[in-house]
């Protein structure tokens, strides 16, 4: 996919197995060059895990021109990033916000009983981080008619998940958020889309408890199988890309299908054969 001479940030890498690396990953290998943050570090961790976690992979890239930390509940950091941005790149072609979390004592407990000020947290981060964002790289004038914005989302925003929690609930305001966005965006020749993955194993997927999702997937998706790293990353490059320059508001699955089923498919197969 060609990303000569494109630029662009991305948000919330945390390490390899991260679906933003995988997109960035891509991107770079097409010869776009890219901005990154990372999770700020305590001031007491001399080794600066999160920091290192990320730079391991983006020093190996003459492309990854900066990384920088940020702290995405934190508006003046987010500000202070799009400046830093506007400093190293002048204007962006694209932008890329995967950040999400919940705590996980309401990951782990029935969604009638999440905690307020775990549902507060949990939506802040996972969705008006991309609100933020999105108007401080505005509010910068950094975002080039013609670029594209996505986020990252799951299927549990669309159908209840059960284990996926409070989650679901963020991912399915974060689709809305999706929606509103590129209609606020559009006159200025930007596009906003999301991307919706099967399972991975990623930090959120473990926390999520992937493994079990990822066998259903593999007997239920038309494809029967499930995505890899490289096909989901191939997928949020194209909608970061020209390539898909008449999509917006658009919620994209890369699930092998799973999301098209309306029954269990060859799950039942499975199930006939432990019957007695």
């Amino acid at each position: 996919m060609d990303f000569q001479g494109k630029k662009g940030l991305i948000l919330g890498v945390a390490n390899d197995h991260s679906i933003a690396w995988a997109i960035a990953k891509t991107i770079m290998d097409g010869g776009g060059e890219c901005g990154f943050t990372h999770l700020p570090d305590r001031p007491d961790d001399e080794r600066q895990r999160n920091r290192r976690r990320v730079s391991q992979l983006t020093d190996k890239y003459e492309q990854a021109k900066f990384l920088v930390p940020m702290d995405a509940q934190d508006d003046e950091q987010i500000r202070g990033v799009m400046e830093h941005t506007k400093k190293e790149f002048g204007e962006i072609d694209f932008l890329l916000h995967s950040i999400a979390f919940a705590d996980r004592d309401d990951l782990g407990r029935e969604t009638v009983y999440t905690s307020r000020s775990g549902f507060k947290l949990a939506m802040d981060v996972s969705v008006y981080t991309l609100i933020a964002a999105t108007a401080a790289a505005k509010d910068a004038g950094i975002l080039k008619p013609g670029g594209a914005i996505a986020t990252m989302t799951y299927f549990g925003g669309e159908k209840c998940v059960p284990g996926y929690n409070v989650m679901g609930i963020c991912k399915a305001a974060l689709e809305a958020t999706v929606r509103y966005l590129a209609y606020d965006m559009g006159p200025g020749g930007v596009r906003v889309n999301a991307l919706s993955a099967g399972p991975m194993r990623t930090l959120a997927g473990r926390a999520a408890g992937v493994d079990e999702m990822l066998e259903l997937y593999e007997l239920m998706a038309p494809m029967a199988r499930n995505v890899t790293h490289e096909e989901v990353g191939r997928t949020g490059a194209f909608l970061l890309n020209e390539a898909s320059d008449g999509i917006t508001g658009e919620i994209l699955h890369v699930d092998g299908g799973y999301h098209a089923m309306g029954s269990p498919g060859r799950l039942l197969d499975k199930v006939r054969a432990q019957k007695p």
